[in-house]
């Protein structure tokens, strides 16, 4: 299959999954949401073998101490990303709120409200935290989310988009809601 024709179909089945994000309410999003959490801490040795393939490649490869850093996910880290899911399940859903309403002259009400975008494309740089920061805010704004992490966090970005989005479908988040 061409690139293009893959970037097609990813983005053909976000925009399905979109769909269907739009439909599910605040308490549903919540639960997977607290499932998302639940699965990183449930495959937190995965990801950590994971992120070591990826912290190896960048030594092989000369990365900085710097970099190293930024890419490392140790216990704090995750304990971070956990909790930070945790923490966007507790926020007040913000689709739906009304931000203002008006009257025209001619009695037309007009009302300014909050709706998803739909589907949302990230692209970032090698810190594997941001996978699961990024897609928690989106499934919480019922947008459906494609992550493009830098390559040098392949593996840990592959194993923590693989356990939120397995985490989620549990509590009926749409498949390819993560991808």
């Amino acid at each position: 299959m061409s690139i293009e024709a893959e970037i097609q179909t990813i983005g053909a089945h976000a925009k399905r999954a979109a769909g269907e994000l739009n439909l599910i309410g605040s308490r549903k999003k919540n639960l997977i949401l607290q499932s998302m959490a639940d699965a990183l801490e449930e495959q937190r040795h995965a990801i950590a073998i994971a992120n070591e393939k990826d912290l190896a490649a960048g030594r092989e490869n000369g990365l900085s101490s710097a970099l190293l850093d930024r890419l490392r996910l140790d216990d704090q880290r995750m304990d971070s990303m956990i909790k930070g899911i945790r923490d966007v399940a507790d926020l007040k859903d913000p689709i739906g709120t009304r931000i203002s309403r008006w009257i025209r002259p001619n009695g037309l009400q007009i009302i300014k409200q909050r709706v998803p975008i739909g589907v949302i494309g990230i692209i970032y740089e090698s810190r594997p935290n941001v996978t699961a920061d990024t897609a928690a805010l989106c499934i919480k704004t019922s947008n459906a989310v494609i992550l493009r992490g830098g390559k040098e966090a392949m593996h840990s970005n592959a194993a923590i988009a693989d356990a939120l989005a397995e985490g989620g479908q549990r509590k009926g988040l749409p498949d390819h809601a993560i991808q």
